[in-house]
């Protein structure tokens, strides 16, 4: 993937949380749908397709892939018609209407062919959840509840979704690096980690190497780098 093309993905996922925010959307299913999209322009030539109509379409059917929320097709048609043309009116019942949701209709049939049916995704989410369960029970009470660390990993593990990261490592991984990287943002260690027979990210997962979470963290660098980039 060339510059070029990273930035025109970056600000395509920004459409799709701006987009699923205002569909009022759950955080999994909008993470879906960013994965969905990555996926498919791992096997597609961006040239070749309107990524926004793709994007649309990911997150109608990231709503559908999670049984804990329904989104209706018209309410998709008519807020991301919105998100995209914000200097036009929002769209009457008629032609245009139908044309809209009739394209997102059969381009999910189209996306479903393309990633050969497997639309289910499996979230860094519960894993993080339950390392930072773990990890309060290390720290001291007030340490804790005066740096915060979950929220960080939160915020770092909503913004990973920017990149295709997803795609190529492992959920858990994803989680101990948002955790790692967050620890770093605060400057705060993971107490006795020095000493123990084994850093804290090996409790949690024995495969993860330290050179693999600061690939990682470097891929979510990149995605704020990007950001800046853009605003300058």
């Amino acid at each position: 993937m060339n510059e070029n093309e990273a930035v025109v993905h970056f600000r395509v996922i920004r459409f799709v949380y701006e987009a699923g925010l205002k569909l009022r959307m759950k955080t999994i299913p909008i993470a879906s749908a960013c994965v969905l999209y990555h996926r498919f322009f791992r096997e597609n030539k961006l040239d070749s397709y309107d990524p926004y109509l793709i994007a649309a379409t990911c997150l109608y059917l990231g709503a559908k892939t999670e049984e804990e929320q329904h989104v209706n097709i018209r309410d998709v048609v008519n807020v991301t018609y919105r998100t995209l043309n914000r200097d036009k009116p929002a769209l009457e019942m008629g032609t245009t209407f139908q044309q809209y949701r009739e394209t997102i209709v059969n381009c999910e049939l189209f996306l479903l062919r393309s990633l050969q049916f497997k639309s289910v995704v499996y979230h860094p989410h519960k894993f993080l959840l339950h390392y930072l369960k773990y990890l309060e029970d290390w720290f001291d009470p007030f340490t804790w509840k005066s740096v915060p660390i979950s929220r960080t990993c939160w915020a770092l593990l909503r913004d990973s979704y920017h990149s295709p990261l997803a795609l190529r490592y492992k959920p858990q991984h994803i989680a101990i690096a948002v955790i790692y990287m967050s620890l770093l943002c605060h400057g705060v260690e993971v107490p006795s980690n020095r000493v123990s027979d084994s850093t804290w990210w090996k409790v949690f997962k024995e495969d993860i190497t330290l050179n693999e979470i600061k690939d990682i963290i470097n891929e979510i660098v990149y995605t704020y780098d990007m950001e800046t980039a853009l605003q300058t």
